[in-house]
């Protein structure tokens, strides 16, 4: 069993010297994986608000940043289909066409999450699983089912919450994306970006009269298996339920 301060060595920046004369993948002329999975032949796709017809989130960021906190309390109100268009672009959209620049840091552009909804109040939204094309800034619908918030609750460890929310952002890491530029260090690169990943929503939300939290204590098979990952070449690594909360609410004069 490994001590604490054993644990401590991945976030040490001495993985570089460990890294050392290794020759990575794209050093040695493999083809670079795609930056996202592809479409099944029978895909069903829903088409976002583009980012350029947004006008959700124009709030000021100082106010913002000021209000910004953790919530696990949620309004039973829906999202709309431009706030969650908007989500989904503030923490994996694109920024330009190169299919690189997108609105959060990736260690080399790689850019290792895929984004899962469990979608259960949006505003012209069915309910079920998809998954965001960041590429394509659409949804792809995998598959419907009545019990997904219990099921997200058992797969948070039985935190009621994460069920109650409008929706539920599953970010699965495929390692391989950064590990064929950055052999061994890639990991701790992953888990930083990862936090790039949830702070853009804490923000987003926050702007949009509405709350998250940052969830790591949850089951992962469960979650693994309620996506449909494999565990092995994909498997979740970060999740966070969204709604509107209270405290932002808006009165009948437009004031929070």
């Amino acid at each position: 069993m490994k001590t604490i301060e054993e644990g401590r060595a991945f976030l040490k920046g001495d993985l570089w010297s460990d890294w050392g004369d290794r020759q990575t993948d794209q050093q040695q002329g493999r083809p670079m994986p795609p930056l996202q999975k592809p479409l099944p032949e029978d895909a069903t796709l829903l088409d976002l608000v583009s980012p350029k017809n947004l006008t959700a989130g124009t709030a000021p960021l100082i106010e913002v940043i000021a209000q910004r906190k953790s919530d696990r309390k949620f309004l039973p109100t829906p999202l709309t289909l431009e706030e969650l268009s908007f989500l989904l672009w503030a923490t994996q959209g694109m920024r330009d066409d190169t299919n690189r620049r997108r609105t959060a840091p990736s260690a080399g552009a790689r850019h290792p999450f895929e984004t899962y909804l469990i979608v259960d109040k949006v505003e012209g939204v069915e309910p079920g699983l998809y998954r965001y094309l960041p590429l394509d800034h659409k949804l792809l619908f995998l598959r419907a089912d009545a019990n997904f918030p219990e099921q997200v609750t058992e797969a948070c460890r039985g935190q009621v919450f994460c069920g109650n929310s409008a929706a539920v952002f599953v970010w699965t890491a495929i390692p391989y994306r950064t590990e064929w530029r950055y052999d061994i260090i890639a990991h701790k690169m992953i888990a930083l970006d990862a936090g790039h990943l949830c702070q853009n929503l804490y923000l987003a939300s926050t702007s949009i009269q509405a709350g998250t939290c940052g969830i790591g204590a949850y089951d992962h098979k469960r979650m693994d298996a309620l996506i449909g990952v494999d565990g092995a070449d994909e498997f979740t690594v970060y999740l966070a339920p969204v709604g509107k909360v209270c405290r932002l609410a808006k009165d009948s004069t437009g004031q929070a």
